[in-house]
C-alpha cells in the first residue's frame, strides 16, 4: 500500500472529523445524517493515519510532495 495523502490533505480530514464530531455532540446535526457523516469522519480519521485514501488511487492522486514520496 502506497502512502498517497499529504501532510496538508491530512490536516483538512482530521479538521473536517473534529468539525462533524463537534456538530453532533452539539446536537447540530442528528438522525440519519448524523450516521453517515460520523461514519465518513471516522474514514478521514483513519485514511489520515494511515496516509493511503483508496478513492486516489484509480485516479493517480497523490497529495504528497515529491520528496516524500
Amino acid at each position: 500500500m502506497k502512502k498517497n495523502i499529504g501532510t496538508i490533505d491530512k490536516a483538512i480530514r482530521i479538521i473536517v472529523a473534529l468539525v462533524i464530531a463537534g456538530l453532533f455532540y452539539a446536537n447540530i446535526i442528528s438522525g440519519t445524517v448524523a450516521i453517515i457523516l460520523l461514519v465518513l469522519a471516522g474514514v478521514f480519521i483513519l485514511t489520515s493515519f494511515i496516509s493511503f485514501c483508496p478513492l486516489y488511487l484509480p485516479f493517480g492522486i497523490s497529495t504528497r510532495k515529491k520528496e516524500d514520496k
